[in-house]
């Protein structure tokens, strides 16, 4: 640990690790439901991503993980764990998830509970991830050493859109936080947030992977913006409505390069005007918000509604609809298969206890100087985040952070047409509007 010291003439230290959290035998890859997907091999790695600051007094770690989320029990484990063995005060530890879906299941979520091919979460994995992410937090605060960082923002174009409308709401903007040795210059650390989902592999892929992220880091690496062993850590925005379903030529490993290597060009390309600092004032701050449960239609209203969606994907495969169609009705049935799996849940007291273990709900703000970052656990819709950042530009929001949701948080249109991510949603579209105004009031908060 480095020494404290007076804040005011405090210089920066950091330090950063990555820990492997790959399967070591074939797993059900959770994702896409009704397909006994199970992995045949590794096509890239899972890993944990640590970053660790240090300014003064203030003191922040965060750890980015491939994997489909971060259930609520874990984030404590594990921010527990950490703080015991490194003094980091739980609220300063921040864990994300970037929402792979060709990894393994990592929480029981009530939605799937009748489907047939979808197994329950592993607690050896899941152990096995909680002390990859301890080992890797940890690494990162013994490694600190003298550092400077600094931050730019990217513009992504082309790697996805809003999955419903290809015109409609998004945030193409990336914040690019790089972290470098006071000493050499050497990068210790970058960290990247971009909102949109990793699903250019379907469930036709049988090969673990991180999807379009890893190809991103990749790129980094091998274009020489950043070592080859240089932590990279990849959080995902409010990115519930945001698909590359629009942009996609094929969902192949092939198309995921292309896109991730598009996104890794956009943030190369602002890394040398970025302008660095040893002076970054560290503050961590939360508030927890109580969710409302979604109010879920009769069984028999759900089963009525999950008929017709069935019917009518069925019929859009059947006239060779274009894909995108075929796949956002496809996406619409398994919504409505899974609101009458939360109907019944809702009959027998089930849901009442899924929610237990989700809410309150934690809203992490991270200062890092003048910059601002938001973090909120679950699926959001962007429309949410851009409504913070229209209130404090220099703001950005990370999401399935610290817990998940057991779905979406959408917005009272999507949930009005019946979109596939709220009746996904264990969460009333209300919840978004509570998030909003919870982080506006923590962002306007003094100590």
């Amino acid at each position: 640990m480095p020494p404290t010291s007076n804040p005011a003439a405090a210089t920066l230290w950091a330090g950063a690790a990555t820990a492997d959290l790959t399967p070591q035998a074939s797993v059900f890859l959770f994702g896409y439901p009704h397909v006994p997907r199970l992995s045949t091999g590794v096509h890239d790695r899972l890993e944990a991503a640590a970053l660790f600051l240090r300014h003064g007094d203030g003191q922040v770690l965060l750890i980015a993980n491939d994997l489909i989320f971060v259930g609520q029990q874990l984030a404590h484990e594990v921010r527990r764990r950490i703080s015991l063995q490194t003094g980091v005060p739980v609220g300063a530890i921040a864990l994300t998830a970037t929402h792979t879906h060709s990894g393994p299941v990592m929480a029981d979520c009530l939605s799937n509970s009748t489907d047939p091919v979808v197994p329950k979460a592993d607690p050896n994995y899941v152990q096995r991830v909680a002390d990859g992410m301890v080992e890797a937090g940890c690494a990162a605060v013994r490694s600190a050493r003298p550092a400077e960082a600094g931050l730019a923002v990217a513009t992504a174009k082309g790697v996805g859109t809003n999955r419903h409308d290809p015109a409609g709401p998004a945030d193409p903007e990336v914040p690019v936080l790089v972290v470098r040795a006071v000493a050499d210059h050497r990068p210790l650390a970058c960290m990247v947030a971009y909102a949109m989902h990793p699903t250019v592999l379907h469930e036709d892929s049988t090969l673990i992977s991180a999807d379009f992220p890893h190809f991103t880091r990749q790129y980094l690496r091998t274009q020489g913006m950043l070592p080859q062993d240089c932590p990279i850590l990849y959080h995902n925005g409010a990115s519930g409505n945001q698909s590359p379903r629009h942009v996609t030529r094929e969902n192949t490993f092939a198309e995921a390069r292309r896109l991730g290597e598009r996104l890794g060009a956009s943030i190369a390309g602002v890394m040398p005007g970025i302008v660095f600092t040893r002076t970054l004032p560290l503050r961590t701050r939360s508030v927890q918000v109580a969710l409302q449960l979604r109010t879920l239609p009769p069984l028999a209203a759900a089963e009525a509604r999950a008929h017709e969606a069935r019917t009518r994907f069925a019929s859009l495969r059947s006239a060779q609809a274009p894909r995108t169609a075929v796949r956002t009705a496809e996406c619409d049935w398994f919504g409505a298969e899974e609101t009458v799996a939360l109907a019944r849940a809702a009959a027998d007291g089930r849901l009442e206890a899924a929610a237990h273990g989700c809410t309150p709900a934690e809203i992490q703000l991270i200062e890092l100087g003048v910059w601002q970052f938001v973090l909120w656990p679950g699926e959001f819709f962007v429309e949410y985040a851009l409504e913070v950042k229209a209130g404090r530009p220099s703001t950005f929001v990370i999401t399935l952070a610290n817990g998940e949701l057991q779905g979406y948080i959408a917005t009272p249109e999507a949930a009005a047409c019946g979109a596939y991510e709220a009746t996904n949603a264990l969460f009333g579209p209300e919840n978004g509007r509570r998030m909003v105004e919870a982080t506006l009031a923590l962002l306007a908060t003094e100590e």
